[in-house]
């Protein structure tokens, strides 16, 4: 198998599945994946054979893909803010939304006069502190999770990277773990936040393969995670700290609503797909 027919092989079993962009799209990633050439180099040698090794990773491959397996789990890797970060099962795939909230904290503290403190609650793949590491170097970063599991993907990411981040096991809806933390200037967070009675409507790729923990939340308490963490702000965001959510799109002025009812002023903010899904905020003067 030459690495054209390569190509084409993982682009026609996909096709029935995906559409036609998104399979370009899926064997673009895995030939570059296996090969270590981009598609111009690719184009270049596309009748040189693949190994007889690389030839089966492309089959397996595809076929794991035409189960609906996300192609950042099979290639254990995900993009996000022009890193390659190490993904598995064990830990949400990132996404563009959390790449806009961490832009936009980038731009806030960017010029900060004083070295800050940060923190990030819920951090799965490490992304969101291990890009404002390398983006303000000048910071003290820490990030807590309650799974073990993606700690060590988080830390093996900061690890590869090279970013200096303080990982610690916590779970933030114990207000008994709080007192081990100390003030931070800026608090983000990630938290699960899709309410159960979505499952019926969600992709296959993420509701079979994404870990369940870091997605949704009771129908009942669509807020948990948010509440609890205003809470914990409260008392451990320093003077003129902010804090910095993600959120479901229905779920902005919810957010927002309990927010000011416990003290503080926020805003909310459009992703590039013009919906609710950033909410910036601080106590209340």
């Amino acid at each position: 198998m030459t690495i054209r027919e390569a190509s084409f092989y993982i682009f026609n079993h996909l096709k029935p599945v995906y559409g036609e962009g998104e399979a370009s799209q899926l064997a673009d990633m895995v030939m570059e994946h296996i090969t270590g050439s981009g598609k111009t180099e690719r184009m270049l040698y596309k009748n040189e054979p693949i190994l007889p090794a690389e030839e089966a990773r492309v089959k397996d491959y595809t076929e794991r893909l035409k189960q609906q397996e996300p192609v950042q789990y099979i290639l254990r890797e995900a993009w996000f803010g022009n890193q390659k970060f190490y993904v598995d099962p064990a830990v949400l795939i990132p996404r563009p939304e959390t790449e806009e909230l961490v832009d936009w904290i980038i731009q806030d503290h960017r010029t900060a006069a004083s070295p800050l403190r940060i923190l990030d609650i819920g951090t799965g793949s490490g992304c969101i502190p291990i890009t404002l590491k390398k983006n303000m170097p000048n910071t003290e970063v820490w990030a807590i999770d309650i799974s073990v599991g993606a700690l060590l993907v988080a830390q093996q990411n900061a690890d590869k990277i090279g970013a200096a981040v303080q990982f610690q096991q916590l779970d933030i809806l114990d207000k008994g773990n709080w007192p081990s933390l100390p003030i931070f200037d800026i608090i983000v967070s990630n938290p699960p936040y899709i309410p159960e009675h979505n499952k019926s409507s969600m992709h296959p790729n993420v509701l079979e393969h994404e870990p369940h923990i870091a997605l949704f939340v009771p129908d009942t308490d669509a807020l948990v995670f948010y509440k609890a963490i205003a809470d914990f702000a409260a008392t451990h965001l320093a003077p003129n700290g902010q804090l910095y959510f993600e959120i479901h799109e229905d779920l902005g002025q919810a957010v927002l609503e309990m927010l000011t009812g416990k003290g503080f002023e926020a805003q909310l903010k459009k992703d590039m797909q013009q919906k609710d899904r950033m909410v910036r905020s601080g106590l209340a003067k």
